[in-house]
């Protein structure tokens, strides 16, 4: 059993979604679960409707509605004809639903996570009907499965928690009697819902982690992540145009690379694979016949695996005197920017100082403003994290020294090596990340050939 998960450019229209059938008719003595994305694009247009209601801008509002109903209907008419059938139906119905939520909110004039989700789910819940229905055309037995009824999370709207246990409990009796039975299950990605049935979301990038939850649920046998590139590469393509492929990977590696800028993966999706020992593919959905790339516990060890890197970071610098005198300085540092909801990427701490990275769109004002209790505050906006990221890296001395050399004149604000020995952090001005990541990548891995 494998499960099966298409990225909105794997489904963004009806040649990719022909493509995505394709490639489960081969896969189907696998016995695949599928999970899809929304149609690229289509989330950002689902939470622009909600605020253009939301701000009195019911007839621009409703002008979405009525482009996003079309799309659906003219890739679907692409997929089966013009006879769509119950498709047709179901769409309709759905973008009515969109239509009656965007009126209620602008009667409102409010809009709350809870109404967020309920519009922001329509993406992957159309385009999983959709699916099915070209799957059905292209000879295969599959069926939708709502992911509402599978996939438990609590009621943190907008970045729900998903409830691992609850979710294989529905997995065994929404998916797999349909797999017993040779049949296909297909559901969105991203959905959830609580007990009470109330839809939540998983948080932006959530249907890979949809993917992996449910791999983990069934206990696949591989997990496979559909995507527009050929797999994990050693940079970021758009900015290193000579970046490589990565064949194998480790878990670990991966998982650094998601959280510190890497596109290919959610952060979270790792996770529940992870606890199963499940291996994870990177695949192409344009070129199937591709190696892709392998995530796995036994990946080859590297000094240097790989580079990441992004921009919009805000270092906060907190000083206090009394730093070496106050037990649980640190503790009370860390519980304000959990209060505020508000993650860290890189710390660093001297004997009257801790330096911590944050997204440029904390909420720094308050933040400072509870940090100030502690010690003198201050704030460095725009800047950006570069990670190295290799198995063995903390134990090469000669890598650390390659790096820092590659930087030349560049600014290093901030340096850290993780507590695991397989990530090099180094923060340098926002502005100064292509760059930077163009020196290291032709000092690790040389001119391509």
């Amino acid at each position: 059993m494998i499960v099966c998960k298409f990225g909105g450019t794997s489904v963004a229209d009806a040649d990719a979604i022909q493509r995505a059938a394709a490639i489960i008719a081969g896969r189907r003595e696998r016995q695949p679960v599928v999970v899809v994305s929304a149609l690229a694009g289509v989330t950002n247009a689902l939470l622009a409707i909600a605020e253009q209601a939301t701000a009195g801008e019911l007839i621009v509002a409703a002008r979405g509605v009525e482009s996003l109903r079309e799309r659906h209907l003219a890739e679907s008419r692409r997929l089966l004809g013009e006879d769509l059938g119950d498709l047709g139906e179901r769409l309709s119905q759905l973008f009515d639903e969109l239509a009656a939520l965007a009126e209620a909110l602008h009667t409102l004039g409010h809009l709350t996570p809870r109404s967020l989700d309920a519009i922001a789910s329509l993406g992957e819940r159309c385009s999983s009907l959709m699916v099915v229905a070209a799957f059905r055309a292209h000879g295969l037995d599959a069926v939708h499965v709502d992911a509402r009824d599978v996939i438990r999370t609590s009621a943190d709207f907008t970045k729900a928690t998903p409830l691992e246990e609850a979710i294989a409990d529905q997995a065994r009796e929404y998916v797999m009697p349909h797999v017993r039975a040779g049949r296909i299950p297909v559901m969105g990605g991203y959905v959830g819902a609580t007990a009470a049935g109330i839809t939540t979301t998983l948080g932006r990038g959530g249907s890979d982690y949809s993917g992996a939850l449910l791999g983990a649920a069934i206990h696949a046998d591989a997990i496979e992540i559909w995507t527009d590139v050929d797999g994990m590469l050693t940079a970021d393509p758009r900015v290193v145009p000579d970046a490589r492929l990565i064949e194998e990977i480790r878990f670990e590696e991966a998982s650094e690379l998601a959280s510190f800028g890497a596109k290919v993966l959610h952060p979270s999706t790792i996770a529940p694979a992870v606890k199963r020992g499940i291996p994870v593919f990177v695949f192409n959905s344009r070129r199937p016949e591709g190696c892709g790339t392998r995530i796995t516990f036994e990946a080859p060890a590297r000094p240097v695996t790989a580079l990441a890197g992004k921009r919009g970071i805000s270092i906060v610098r907190v000083r206090s005197t009394r730093m070496l005198l106050a037990h649980g300085f640190l503790r009370e540092v860390f519980e304000v920017f959990a209060r505020h909801r508000t993650a860290v990427d890189v710390v660093a701490t001297s004997e009257v100082s801790v330096s911590l990275t944050v997204e440029d769109d904390a909420p720094l004002q308050d933040l400072v403003a509870d940090l100030s209790a502690l010690g003198d505050v201050a704030v460095e906006q725009h800047r950006g994290i570069i990670a190295v990221v290799g198995t063995t890296l903390g134990a090469s001395s000669p890598t650390m020294a390659t790096a820092l050399t590659a930087l030349g004149d560049s600014r290093v604000h901030m340096l850290s090596l993780s507590a695991t020995g397989i990530n090099l952090t180094i923060i340098v001005d926002g502005d100064a990340v292509p760059d930077a990541m163009r020196r290291l990548h032709a000092a690790f891995f040389g001119a391509a050939t």
